[in-house]
């Protein structure tokens, strides 16, 4: 009887053995913000809050692993000024275990992007490009790699959005792989050489990672997104994005096992931490239910992490008299929250020419968020941070011909008296008020791109995200169905570069806007 008894005991053990968990804490979409970024006047973010948080964790949780899912680049000064090496070096600090690429991180170029990968101290991944052409990235871009914690093999595979040749600079030698095709293909080499436990890491969007990925590809247990800047789980902080869905996002794969889908919002203002624990096979057997970390000013910063802040700042500092531009006559807000604003024109202009071959027809800006005049002679950069200060980045969003009618309609407000919500348009594009009617028939001779509007035709437009997620009553386009995406370009840059191609530049009314009452 008592040696049944320790057959049993020691056989139950052996099982509890099998059973490994791994602890996946992971980032996405940060887009240079080194400083903590403030929303309605309560702090999130920021490195040194990142790298005390992570550290802790690290220290304490069981096999820890920190991975990103991509779009280190493009967004702040800090990235127009170190070109992501200063956000590297926060990363190598942390001791990110892998990171897959973001399309961003091509925007400079493949030489931008090699010198990153060349100092990052852990492997950056994409399975479904091809970099054999390319000498900058040929050899040093992987497809996958594995890790060894906790005496077990992990695998984790990269992807990269399948439409990055149209939206980035990666240069002409680089070319895209099918997207279900070529990650498949990792996951099944990976299998070959034993690895039964795989994480597919992805700057693909949420909807690609639970709509199809966890859905196609055989063998993966759990996918790390970025990309759509998506907010899962539940919070009770009002300041924060609305939630797409919840954390984990539990699909049900090809061979009915289940896939855990994971993504933490973006700028750094959340951590997630996703505990797995695998049986023996390597199947996903339970989880965690704990929702990603708010890093708000509860959090304390790294002493180390802050003094390297404080040290990347002072160049950023010095950016600010830098001149960008020549305005000789001077261009005038006006009352731009009443009617046709010049310097809401210039705006419009240049978020319409920035992202023209990301396919934006034409573009929007809420007359709330020009808030200076361009005085006449040099322009300096902390002149533009003036005209936009609120460091958006910019949306684009499709939208019907009907949708693009009531949001026209709602920017009229209370005309003749100020509204916010005014929609400034791109050269090309104009439309008329006619105060004289009621609220909802307001709206006439709508101009897009130069052809007159058609109410059943869907169009690609440009906007801050602000008012793309609904800011100043915005509800038509936060709740509209169609496709959208963060394009992760700050409006601030978008300005500047305008003001440097069209140096001196001159603005006036020109009817984009007329108002008859």
């Amino acid at each position: 009887m008592r040696r049944s008894f320790i057959t049993t005991f020691l056989l139950l053990t052996a099982l509890a053995r099998a059973d490994f968990t791994l602890t996946i804490l992971h980032t996405n979409d940060c887009h240079a913000r080194v400083e903590p970024t403030t929303i309605r006047g309560k702090s999130y973010g920021g490195y040194p809050r990142m790298a005390s948080y992570v550290g802790e964790r690290m220290r304490s949780d069981t096999n820890p692993i920190l991975l990103s899912a991509g779009d280190v680049f493009q967004g702040t000064l800090y990235f127009n000024v170190y070109e992501g090496l200063a956000d590297l070096a926060f990363m190598n600090l942390m001791g990110y275990t892998a990171m897959a690429l973001g399309n961003h991180e091509f925007d400079k170029g493949p030489k931008t992007l090699a010198q990153f990968v060349a100092a990052a101290k852990f492997p950056i991944l994409c399975a479904n490009m091809d970099f054999s052409k390319e000498p900058e990235l040929a050899g040093k871009v992987k497809p996958s790699t594995v890790v060894q914690i906790g005496g077990e093999r992990v695998g984790i595979v990269g992807a990269v959005t399948d439409d990055l040749l149209s939206i980035s600079s990666p240069g002409p030698n680089v070319a895209m792989k099918p997207l279900v095709a070529s990650i498949q293909a990792e996951v099944d080499r990976l299998e070959a050489e034993g690895v039964t436990k795989v994480i597919l890491l992805t700057h693909c969007g949420y909807d690609v990672d639970k709509g199809t990925l966890a859905k196609e590809v055989r063998g993966i247990d759990v996918i790390v997104g970025g990309h759509s800047h998506s907010l899962l789980g539940k919070f009770a902080d009002p300041n924060l994005s609305r939630s797409e869905g919840p954390y984990p996002t539990v699909v049900e794969g090809p061979s009915k096992a289940k896939v855990l889908v994971v993504q933490a919002w973006d700028w750094g203002k959340v951590v997630g931490r996703l505990q797995v624990v695998f049986d023996d096979k390597g199947v996903v057997k339970t989880w965690s239910d704990d929702q990603p970390k708010i890093l708000d000013d509860s959090v304390p910063e790294d002493p180390v992490a802050a003094a390297m802040a404080a040290a990347f700042r002072k160049p950023i500092e010095a950016v600010a008299s830098e001149v960008v531009g020549l305005s000789e006559k001077g261009i005038d807000r006006l009352n731009n929250l009443g009617g046709e604003s010049p310097v809401g024109n210039v705006v419009a202009d240049a978020q319409l020419a920035y992202t023209q071959k990301a396919g934006a027809e034409f573009a929007f800006m809420n007359g709330g968020g020009v808030r200076a005049s361009i005085d006449a002679g040099l322009i300096t950069y902390a002149e533009a941070i003036a005209v936009q200060p609120f460091g958006n980045t910019l949306t684009l969003l499709e939208l019907t011909g009907a949708e693009i009618l009531q949001s026209l309609e709602w920017g009229v407000g209370k005309l003749p008296e100020a509204s916010g919500a005014l929609v400034h348009v791109s050269k090309g594009t104009s439309y008329e008020i006619d105060l004289g009617k009621p609220a909802g028939s307001r709206i006439g001779k709508v101009v897009l791109a130069g052809q007159p509007l058609d109410p059943k035709r869907t169009y690609r437009v440009v906007l801050n995200t602000f008012m793309a997620n609904g800011g100043d009553g915005h509800e038509v386009l936060k709740n509209a169905k169609g496709h959208r995406i963060d394009l992760g370009f700050v409006d601030i840059d978008a300005l500047v570069d305008y003001f440097r191609a069209h140096r001196p530049l001159e603005a006036r009314q020109e009817g984009r806007i007329v108002i008859r009452k």
